[in-house]
């Protein structure tokens, strides 16, 4: 295709997938489809448990149903595609699909970000201002965060989209990747890429650079403040509030800023690739997980669940 031929006659791409490595396809499917299979129960049962519990009627709780429909959501827009084309010899994705796919996939990782800076804030709250905290976060504080956090990244996944998808594409359009993503696409263009690198990483920092700093400022009061209870056991017990939180901050931020923030001249597709599956299945199949195991009232929650099944089933 000519590189001044309009973009709008291309009609389909090929995701290359991890077909380089053909003895392992079986492998790969099943691991996947593990963690998938993981990543639906554990936030899906996150959420219902949030749903159907009244002592987890609070912001923190409110916040960490909102990351679990997030992570769910991102992670099956690309999740099933991906599991169906280890059984297609023709892995391909229309014009559309691949568009409709990066815009889901963006718009949540964006909404993610700002999600985990209104749960920096929540702990901030809860820890440096206690009796103030009802008013910070009242019911409707938070649905209008919430509602803050949504507009906000997919207005990041329809900039970047457009930005992308006003490129033009040529050759045999092989995406090597297993789902459209921000990096591959740029490589496989034949049209200058320097102003959507560039909005690219504007949109980085605006969305990801600001939710990062709301989070450091709100920690950086978290610690001031846990600095002057004099109690060891008290200062333990405001760190473990934090902790769960703080784990999926460091990892999402960590794998999500790798990736986003390479050029496409120098964009490793390997590393890219490794880089995709932990911030876009491993840690989605986390964070339900780190919640559980770490958060003494869902604990106690799924305890009372399990009693309730042993009465009613005898």
């Amino acid at each position: 295709m000519a590189v001044g031929e309009n973009v709008s006659t291309v009609t389909n791409f090929i995701l290359w997938g991890f077909s380089e490595h053909p003895q392992l396809q079986v492998v790969l499917f099943l691991l996947f489809l593990g963690i998938y299979l993981v990543t639906l129960a554990g936030n899906l049962g996150l959420m219902v448990l949030i749903r159907m519990d009244p002592h987890l009627q609070s912001p923190m709780y409110f916040f960490l149903g909102n990351l679990s429909f997030v992570d769910l959501s991102y992670t099956s827009s690309v999740a099933p595609k991906m599991l169906w084309d280890f059984f297609r010899e023709q892995k391909t994705i229309s014009f559309a699909g691949c568009a409709a796919q990066l815009f889901c996939f963006i718009g949540m990782g964006g909404t993610e970000c700002c999600v985990l800076s209104a749960m920096a804030y929540d702990r901030y709250a809860a820890i440096s201002r206690p009796l103030l905290y009802p008013a910070l976060l009242s019911p409707a504080i938070c649905v209008r965060m919430a509602m803050t956090a949504y507009a906000g990244g997919f207005l990041t996944g329809l900039v970047q989209t457009s930005s992308i998808f006003q490129l033009h594409f040529c050759g045999l359009r092989v995406i090597n990747h297993f789902f459209c993503d921000l990096p591959p696409l740029m490589a496989l263009s034949c049209s200058p890429t320097f102003l959507s690198r560039v909005l690219n990483v504007l949109m980085v920092c605006a969305v990801g650079g600001t939710s990062a700093l709301l989070v450091l400022v709100s920690y950086g009061h978290i610690i001031a403040a846990v600095v002057k209870i004099r109690s060891t056991q008290g200062r333990i017990k405001a760190f473990n509030t934090c902790a769960s939180h703080l784990t999926t901050v460091i990892l999402f931020y960590g794998s999500g800023l790798f990736s986003y923030l390479q050029s496409s001249a120098g964009y490793s597709q390997d590393k890219g690739k490794v880089a995709s599956v932990f911030y876009g299945a491993v840690i989605p199949m986390l964070n339900p997980i780190i919640y559980s195991l770490r958060n003494k009232e869902i604990k106690d929650s799924l305890k009372k669940l399990k009693k309730r099944k042993k009465h009613s089933f005898p």
